[in-house]
């Protein structure tokens, strides 16, 4: 009998996934746990194995479609079944209807998502937690989470003004809240501000209106899917044309929603990296035979960030309407960059508990989590829950770099390009070699203020710069 393959769930809070590449064709022969397709969520790009040996028959979603978790998607045939399939008709009105339902549900989505401004996917982990509860305390139903989960920038709106998501009349795929709803929403019930100041009924036009503002809100993506821009090129430009990629979306989703929620400001500091080179081109073939991974950089600056945020926990905080929330477990995420056809993209798979790891675990953590981000083996709940974040630019040269905070963390640590500069050391100022970086912190100044952060900063740097561990020599 033919086996169905399912759009899988990827984690409790997502509901719906986008098939974003096929990578077998019907009729090819397929084994078991091999990789069929492609998927993309608003949490992490995967690759789907297959759930059985045989031919691939008949497509059912393709590629660019989003369906709901559980959508049959495919079928694998078995061997024998291949040629009989090919030659059987529908068997039923209900299977045709089943499969042209699909379709359309995946047309639908696309023109609906286009004519509200944005391709807008189920998200997860909300900044401050938007319930996925069926107010019952009991596990949300599909529905009900496509319809309360909305894009980063919408959730923000909504805390911002104090909306409770699933009131709001949605216009989006199943009901979701665009950002075109939200904004409707604040402005007819016109109490945008904590404390509004009464206006005359009659007046109406006194009233500041927030819809006039809203083009200045500007979404990469939703500009991008609903046309709304000016065309920027004229007739006759040499161009190509292509749409977003899901993670491009999302990625440009989740900038313009942490530009606008943080107040961000970014404090660079110029660190000798020296002792930590020696102590790592020292033990590095020992640690290599020791634990099977390359002795890098990363675990060291883990090291120093843990040894911050332990003296300074504000850093290691996030927001939750008008009070901070300290998080007393430490878990780091890194920024990981994908090479892709046209440019990269961007993944931050978390180390939990990153402060109970020793050298050896850290850079275990840091190299397995870096590898499956790259071969698409992470899992959702891989890449949610980090308290702060380093991303390492350094790697591709740059110097220094002002990152955007990822929210709902309050701070992000830039690491630049570690080389070798002439400085001047020593009592005597004499001139010497020494390896050195210059490190950046972005901190959301709601709560941070420049002399924590630059505190902070300089117990990473003393830590670095006087590095000692029990496992090296």
């Amino acid at each position: 009998m033919p086996v169905d393959v399912i759009m899988p769930q990827m984690g409790e809070s997502i509901a719906e996934g986008t098939l974003v590449k096929w990578l077998k064709k019907p009729g090819e022969p397929v084994a078991r746990d091999e990789n069929l397709f492609e998927i993309s969520t608003d949490k992490v790009d995967a690759e789907i194995p297959s759930p059985a040996a045989g031919t691939l028959g008949e497509i059912l979603v393709q590629e660019g479609q989003t369906v709901e978790v559980g959508t049959r998607v495919a079928t694998i045939l078995e061997e024998g079944e291949a040629g009989a399939e090919a030659e059987k008709p529908v068997e039923s009105e209900e299977d045709a209807g089943t499969v042209e339902k699909t379709a359309e549900t995946g047309a639908a989505a696309e023109a609906a998502d286009r004519a509200t401004g944005a391709r807008q996917a189920v998200t997860g982990a909300a900044a401050g937690g938007d319930g996925a509860g069926n107010g019952s305390g009991g596990l949300a139903t599909k529905e009900e989470l496509r319809r309360t989960r909305s894009s980063p920038l919408v959730r923000n709106i909504a805390r911002e003004h104090g909306v409770d998501i699933s009131q709001v009349e949605g216009s989006g795929l199943s009901g979701r809240v665009t950002k075109r709803d939200i904004l409707a929403y604040v402005e007819g019930r016109g109490e945008a501000p904590p404390a509004p100041v009464e206006r005359p009924a009659a007046e109406p036009s006194a009233a500041p209106a927030p819809a006039p503002a809203a083009p200045e809100r500007l979404d990469p993506a939703a500009v991008a899917a609903s046309g709304a821009a000016p065309r920027p090129f004229a007739e006759g430009d040499r161009v190509e044309i292509e749409p977003m990629s899901i993670m491009r979306q999302r990625i440009a989703e989740h900038m313009i929603a942490s530009r606008r929620t943080s107040a961000h400001v970014t404090s660079f500091f110029e660190i000798d990296m020296t002792r930590v080179d020696e102590l790592r081109r020292r033990n590095k073939e020992p640690f290599l035979a020791e634990s099977g991974v390359k002795l890098t950089f990363m675990p060291f600056i883990i090291k120093a960030l843990i040894a911050g945020v332990k003296e300074w926990p504000i850093l290691n905080a996030t927001i939750w309407n008008d009070q901070i929330v300290y998080k007393r477990d430490i878990n780091v995420g890194i920024a990981v960059a994908l090479r892709q056809e046209k440019g990269f993209g961007l993944l931050v798979p978390v180390i939990r508990h990153a402060d109970e790891l020793s050298l050896v675990g850290l850079a275990r953590a840091a190299n397995d989590l870096a590898e499956r981000a790259r071969t698409k083996k992470l899992s959702p709940d891989e890449v949610q829950g980090g308290t702060i974040t380093i991303t390492n630019p350094g790697v591709f040269g740059s110097l220094a770099g002002t990152p955007i905070i990822n929210q709902p963390q309050l701070a992000i640590l830039g690491v630049g390009a570690i080389e070798k500069r002439v400085k001047v050391v020593g009592p005597g100022d004499s001139i010497g070699v020494r390896t050195c970086a210059y490190f950046s912190i972005s901190y959301d100044h709601r709560v941070v203020d420049g002399a924590t952060a630059d505190h902070f900063m300089l117990v990473v740097k003393d830590k670095l710069e006087s590095f000692s561990d029990p496992s090296l020599k």
